[in-house]
């Protein structure tokens, strides 16, 4: 998750750096003129103290009043001077910016234009024709309604994947094993993010669709009673700890390649010019498929107290772990959102006596 927040921040403050680094023309012209304007008002300010401390020596004496008028006449020839050339300065970066502009080489303005944010979802097409959108949930940026209306309706879309849930362990030949569970429910939980292609199959029909991808997913295990996860041989087993607990949890991380079916009720649209286009995600979705991948690495946390010391412990191993794995998954949902349920065909441990399979449902978000 970590890394989704830096792909983001890093996302957003290098647009940030190139918007703010393509001043237009109009406004390079504006900070122009507002130097001129600034330049000028200082020398006049600095003309006015000058002229004040002139009057007060010739109040007090100090200076006759031919004198008084000959030195007003020079710090008034003196600030005009400094007028001048800075004025001629800020004329010349203008002379510069109109032949840039003459030359094509500055940023004009388009009116209507602006930048928007979207966390989290599609947004929403009517952008405005010269704004651009951030897009947070789906990583894209879209420079223009017409750009992002091209992007969308490509036969081949690209969606961020984020999902969650619950977790847990269905075992062979019992059917109580979820209401029985040898592990919290709302303790156990999944994680999976990554990404996704989405291909139409039909060129004039955009009920089908073939979506794949590469994903990342953490599968979570809490066992209940004060029990952990012993290898012993070939074989895997629950037993019980010898202090109290404050945590167990043992974490499976998978990197596996997602292949659905997707059926998108997303009707056609067509627009102005008469080009019909096909949106996705924009209405019911359903996707039926499953994955296959490695699991990369098993790992068990504890944590607990003895002698009034706190102490955390980190294995790693394969913990008897199935290297393959594989299962069937499914979604149902409208718009961005689903249901989501996975099921491993492989047993989490290879050689125990009674296969276990890991299931998880959930929430899915194919940010588009």
């Amino acid at each position: 998750m970590q890394k989704i927040i830096i792909y983001a921040a890093v996302l957003l403050c290098t647009l940030a750096t190139k918007m703010y680094s393509q001043e237009t023309f109009e406004n390079r012209a504006k900070n122009i003129a507002e130097n001129i304007r600034m330049v000028t008002q200082q020398q006049k300010d600095s003309l006015k103290t000058e002229v004040e401390n002139i009057e007060k020596k010739l109040e007090n004496g100090t200076i006759s009043a031919e004198m008084a008028a000959t030195e007003k006449l020079n710090a008034a020839e003196k600030r005009a001077q400094i007028i001048e050339q800075k004025v001629a300065q800020q004329e010349a970066k203008l002379q510069q910016l109109i032949k840039d502009e003459i030359d094509g080489k500055t940023k004009t303005s388009k009116p209507y234009g602006g930048t928007m944010v979207i966390l989290g979802s599609t947004g929403v097409d009517s952008i405005g024709k010269h704004k651009t959108e951030i897009n947070i949930g789906s990583m894209k940026v879209y420079s223009g309604e017409e750009e992002k209306m091209q992007r969308l309706s490509k036969r081949t879309t690209s969606q961020f994947v984020f999902a969650f849930g619950l977790n847990n362990l269905l075992t062979d030949g019992d059917s109580n094993s979820l209401e029985n569970s040898d592990f919290k429910t709302w303790g156990s939980n999944f994680v999976e993010w990554g990404f996704t292609f989405n291909t139409r199959i039909l060129k004039d029909n955009n009920l089908l669709h073939f979506k794949y991808g590469l994903s990342l997913m953490y599968n979570n295990l809490r066992p209940t009673e004060n029990r952990y996860f012993v290898k012993e041989g070939d074989i895997t087993t629950l037993q019980t700890f010898d202090n109290n607990l404050r945590q167990n949890k043992f974490r499976n991380s998978m990197v596996v390649f997602p292949l659905h079916l997707e059926f998108d009720f997303t009707p056609k649209t067509v627009g102005e010019d008469g080009v019909s286009r096909f949106r996705t995600h924009k209405s019911v979705r359903l996707g039926v498929g499953g994955f296959g991948g490695l699991n990369y690495q098993s790992t068990q946390k504890l944590r607990y107290e003895e002698d009034d010391i706190r102490i955390k412990y980190k294995q790693k191993g394969d913990f008897n772990v199935s290297t393959l794995v594989y299962g069937l998954s499914g979604y149902v949902g409208y718009g961005a959102t689903s249901l989501y349920v996975k099921y491993n065909l492989n047993p989490l441990f290879i050689d125990n006596p009674v296969d276990q399979h890991n299931i998880s449902m959930g929430l899915r978000f194919d940010f588009n």
